[in-house]
């Protein structure tokens, strides 16, 4: 696990993003409450307001912060993607932006994602960069993968390609970022379920046991 706050790569993309504080503060204007799971008006940053997958009524919600250069994070999804097909309509996943300056392509592997999200495509991206992680996370040239990709999923190239260096997508990143250093996220993967914080170990059973205790309206400490 890594343990190292975001602050280097979070200062980089606010330097980079231009108008991207005005945009920060609306969307906090508009957000009801710190790591709140209620999506807020779409449009603003990125694709949608949370990425989300799974019943919206779902009794359980599953968040991770995590970075898509993150080796444990790619083992953590295959657990949690074996976990929605068990608990179908029961659980929901919620997946938020939290890369490391330790991981020299996690910023532009986040901003693929969103670019991609922006034509529908999130999850699609999303589960593609954790499956080949070692293969691009190893890259000089990470965009040619990226764009790669997006041609498999059959993205708009020229749109992917704008969007992966958008402000909004930029923006978005910042705020996820942010939003992780305000509930206390260290390391990747960082999850919560029902908006409380998990302890290690992020095995099947264990995830299992808080799950089910979710449901049952138990709590493990």
């Amino acid at each position: 696990m890594k343990r190292y706050l975001p602050f280097v790569i979070m200062a980089a993309i606010a330097v980079l993003t231009v108008g991207a504080g005005a945009m920060l503060y609306r969307a906090k204007q508009r957000t009801n409450a710190v790591g709140s799971v209620t999506a807020a008006s779409p449009g603003r940053l990125g694709a949608e307001p949370l990425h989300v997958r799974g019943d919206p009524g779902a009794p359980v919600t599953l968040e991770e912060f995590g970075d898509f250069q993150c080796p444990s994070c790619a083992t953590v999804t295959d657990v949690i993607g074996k976990l929605e097909q068990d608990y179908g309509r029961r659980l929901r996943v919620v997946f938020r932006h939290y890369p490391l300056a330790m991981h020299s392509h996690a910023i532009e592997a986040a901003l693929a994602a969103e670019a991609a999200g922006l034509q529908g495509r999130f999850w699609e991206m999303h589960d593609l960069l954790y499956k080949n992680q070692a293969v691009w996370s190893n890259a000089s040239d990470v965009r040619t993968f990226f764009n790669m990709y997006a041609r498999s999923l059959g993205l708009d190239a020229e749109r992917f390609a704008k969007d992966s260096n958008s402000d909004e997508v930029k923006a978005r990143i910042f705020w996820e970022g942010q939003q992780g250093v305000s509930r206390g996220v260290k390391n990747t993967p960082t999850l919560f379920i029902n908006d409380r914080e998990l302890g290690h170990p992020f095995s099947p059973e264990h995830l299992r046991v808080e799950i089910d205790a979710a449901l049952s309206g138990k709590k493990n400490f």
